[in-house]
């Protein structure tokens, strides 16, 4: 009777500590509890503060909280003001409609560092769309820009090229003309030793 009572105790203790060991580190991190704007939101109307509370108190010193837009962009903000375990950014320009991004880094209370992010919508249907660079404006910029070099590269190897033809040809004038000679000469030469040599017999 007494083994089984053991038995049945070392049992529960046992279940007991297994429910707690995964909660530990759990708790020893910290996480984001609540934003605003919250993630996922579409708002009609542009916020000016991002607030991030958090589960635990928050470092001044390693908290950082940044706002995108949809181009990666980052939006003007100024620094984070903590309080207790919420952190607040306040945004130094309209936000245009659009999709944006808030990117977060704390520091749990063992020095974990902790980060996310999440998005959410501006659709004021009095507030101009956000600005987005058109791709394809810049690849034509960029290739106009390159154009010009192309051409001028191009021109400057024709011109290098009929240079070089010219110089070949000039050179080759003065050579014929010294190879001929030579051969002209070796020849009279020739003729001229025959015709001695014709003449001392008789």
């Amino acid at each position: 009777m007494r083994t089984r009572t053991v038995s049945a105790l070392l049992a529960a203790l046992f279940t007991a500590a297994l429910l707690l060991v995964p909660a530990t580190p759990a708790a020893a991190h910290n996480s984001l509890q609540e934003a605003t704007p919250a993630r996922d939101a579409r708002l009609t109307t542009a916020p000016t503060q991002v607030t991030l509370r958090f589960m635990q108190r928050l470092n001044p010193a390693f908290t950082t909280i940044t706002l995108r837009d949809a181009a990666e962009r980052p939006v003007p903000a100024g620094a984070p003001a903590v309080d207790g375990a919420t952190g607040t950014v306040t945004i130094e320009e309209p936000l245009g409609n659009g999709t944006y991004t808030v990117a977060y880094r704390v520091v749990s209370r063992d020095g974990h560092p902790v980060q996310g992010s999440y998005r959410f919508t501006v659709a004021d249907p009095a507030a101009p769309p956000a600005a987005v660079p058109s791709p394809t404006a810049d690849a034509s910029a960029g290739a106009s820009a390159s154009a010009p070099a192309d051409a001028s590269t191009g021109a400057d190897a024709s011109a290098a090229g009929a240079d070089a033809s010219a110089g070949a040809d000039d050179g080759g004038l003065p050579v014929g003309l010294l190879a001929g000679g030579a051969v002209a000469a070796v020849a009279a030469a020739a003729v001229t030793t025959l015709l001695l040599r014709r003449r001392r017999p008789s």
